[in-house]
């Protein structure tokens, strides 16, 4: 019986301490045990993985390792009865990429769990161009309206605007009604920002307040945060009465220094977003946002597509904060 090989981009940890990426020949019974075999179509790369692949083991424990939290392929063999073979589907987050052998592979196996049914309304490739980025900003927008946000209130800021989740949450809320207005510090993106559905753009700056107020004149009626920090503790004081913030990044640091007056005085809501353990039944919901109501018209304006081999150079823009939209790893 002849042996099914496959390509994989793994991580080597060597002696020296370095990590080392190559594209290997691994073969279906080195990958890890699970109920459902996808033959990988396309997978997606996020900040997550970036630090997989420099050897950060508060992401991935143990080397030798295959990153990718995203993918999305066909269903090759399967023990549950929940998916068949021929099944299209995809897989975001869990431990997908992690400490599991992730998606920049041409197969992976995983309990079935995992795994989301490609909504109708999007292709194998579209359903990676949103990936875990896009679906971390369908929570925050689900979570926000769960909370009373709308339209109405006024605009919504988000910030790190031209990375995959800003890019995202840009895109998201301008289908869904909202006015964004897009915090960045790469004022040459402008014209992108606009073209994914920002009403306005302004220097990360404008929510980066030093001062020692426990409040700010409201500015924004809501906000999707991927960077943390003071810039958080900036978004939640300047916040209009019962607006929400989405926190989902950290870039800046993960400590948040702030008041309970926001909170006590002026009603705002603080949403965590962990779209990693986000429950299934949610999770579909907000997929067959992403699929329909939400879908974007521009989704083209948001991705950059390469090969497995011409992966490393987005991997190390990412690494130093150059990275723009989503890039899609097609096989």
């Amino acid at each position: 019986m002849e042996v099914k090989r496959f390509r994989a981009y793994r991580v080597t940890e060597h002696a020296s301490g370095k990590y080392v990426r190559n594209i290997i020949e691994r073969k279906i019974e080195d990958l890890p045990d699970g109920d459902v075999l996808i033959k990988v179509h396309y997978a997606a790369l996020n900040y997550k993985d970036a630090l997989s692949f420099s050897g950060n083991k508060g992401v991935t424990r143990k080397y030798p390792h295959t990153p990718g939290i995203d993918g999305a392929g066909i269903v090759e063999e399967s023990k549950s009865p929940d998916f068949k073979v021929g099944d299209k589907v995809l897989v975001t987050s869990y431990d997908l990429g992690m400490n599991t052998d992730g998606a920049f592979s041409e197969y992976i196996r995983v309990p079935a769990g995992w795994v989301v049914p490609l909504p109708s309304g999007l292709s194998l490739r579209e359903s990676m161009i949103i990936g875990t980025a896009g679906l971390t900003a369908g929570i925050g927008l689900y979570k926000m309206e769960m909370m009373g946000q709308s339209p109405e209130m006024g605009n919504v800021v988000v910030t790190g605007a031209t990375g995959g989740v800003g890019s995202m949450a840009v895109g998201i809320l301008a289908k869904a009604g909202y006015e964004v207005t897009a915090s960045t510090g790469k004022s040459e993106n402008t014209a992108y920002l606009k073209s994914i559905g920002a009403t306005e753009v302004v220097d990360r700056e404008f929510v980066n307040d030093n001062s020692s107020r426990p409040l700010m004149r409201p500015q924004w009626a809501g906000a999707i945060d991927t960077v943390g920090g003071n810039t958080l503790a900036t978004l939640v004081k300047g916040c209009k009465s019962e607006g929400s913030v989405a926190a989902c990044g950290l870039v800046s640091s993960p400590i948040l220094s702030t008041t309970v007056f926001p909170f006590i005085l002026n009603g705002v809501h603080l949403l965590g977003l962990d779209s990693a353990n986000f429950p299934m039944e949610k999770r579909k919901a907000v997929w067959n946002k992403l699929a329909n109501d939400w879908k974007l018209p521009n989704l083209e304006n948001l991705v950059t597509d390469c090969s497995l081999e011409e992966l490393d150079p987005y991997i190390d823009a990412m690494l130093k904060g150059g990275s723009k939209g989503r890039v899609v790893v097609g096989f």
